[in-house]
């Protein structure tokens, strides 16, 4: 049983030998049917080269300090929420604190503690029993991470322009668990078209449907600003990207985004314009002489 799902960052003469089969992680779960399972699914993948396993958390932290100490630390853990004694949100903290912590993939039969898993910042969430194709998503987020490591101390390469109305793409590809109904559902960043305040949660709304998250409006703001998001309301954030169209109607300013309006408060007006105008802007076309411009999204025309 093999993942069978290809890996952009491994693939090329360059990469694939310092990557595949490289990977060191360690698996950790009180339930030894599970755990074998998981083990032998992680060995199953090309991309992994040693698999670990424990049955607690205390003999996961012996297991990482001793990698730490050999010059080998793992490269990610792959965890069991409900365990006896230290659970695997209580070791997930713990790893926090590691000057280098690891990447962490939790492996659970519960959605319930998907929203706290997250803001412990997981790199996943895998509800059991694990299907192979989803377990290659998450190896394939860790692959990214290690190799996001690895470059961290070379040279920087410049990296190619970014229209200004673009979104960031790590930003893009955050997976963000809201609950809905009962259920758990993993929605990107980028699909997000606006946030609606819900007392202590907040609701992010797509175009094809919504659910709650356990934030404040205000920090969802300061942590989405760069991928595009703008306070427009002391009640909704917005993704600028998304935006339809602009209101004025009897002095009251609003904007479209799917067919839902949604009213700009005074405090928040003059800013939102200038951020439309900016992104309006018109850009040179290639091939057009310089003075040749093309509005972008139609918001200049």
């Amino acid at each position: 049983m093999t993942s069978g799902l290809p890996c952009p960052i491994c693939e090329g003469p360059d990469r694939r030998g310092s990557l595949e089969r490289s990977l060191r992680v360690l698996a950790v779960d009180d339930e030894a049917p599970a755990l074998e399972d998981l083990v032998y699914l992680l060995r199953s993948d090309p991309r992994i080269a040693h698999v670990e396993a424990v049955t607690d958390a205390t003999k996961a932290l012996r297991v990482l300090h001793r990698a730490m100490d050999a010059g080998q630390p793992l490269d990610a853990v792959f965890l069991d929420i409900r365990m006896p004694g230290l659970d695997g949100l209580d070791l997930a903290r713990v790893l926090s604190r590691f000057a280098q912590p690891p990447p962490v993939v939790f492996v659970t039969a519960h959605q319930q503690p998907a929203v706290e898993a997250f803001e412990l910042k997981a790199l996943d969430y895998l509800l059991k029993p694990v299907r192979p194709e989803r377990l290659a998503e998450s190896v394939h987020r860790i692959v990214h991470e290690v190799w996001d490591s690895k470059t961290a101390t070379e040279p920087a390469t410049p990296a190619p322009a970014q229209p200004a109305n673009s979104t960031p793409p790590e930003m893009g590809d955050e997976v963000i668990p809201v609950e809905l109904g009962g259920v758990t559902r993993f929605i990107r960043l980028a699909d997000i078209r606006y946030v609606e305040a819900h007392g202590d949660y907040a609701r992010l709304h797509t175009a094809t449907g919504s659910g709650l998250v356990r934030a404040a409006l205000n920090g969802l703001e300061e942590r989405w600003r760069s991928a595009g998001f703008v306070r427009i309301h002391r009640s909704h954030l917005v993704s600028l990207g998304h935006i339809d169209e602009l209101r004025l109607e009897d002095g009251h300013l609003s904007v479209t985004i799917g067919g839902a309006v949604l009213p700009v408060s005074r405090r928040h007006a003059r800013h939102l314009r200038q951020l439309l105008v900016r992104r309006a802007r018109p850009t040179p076309v290639a091939g057009q002489p310089a003075g040749a411009l093309q509005p972008r999204n139609g918001l200049g025309s």
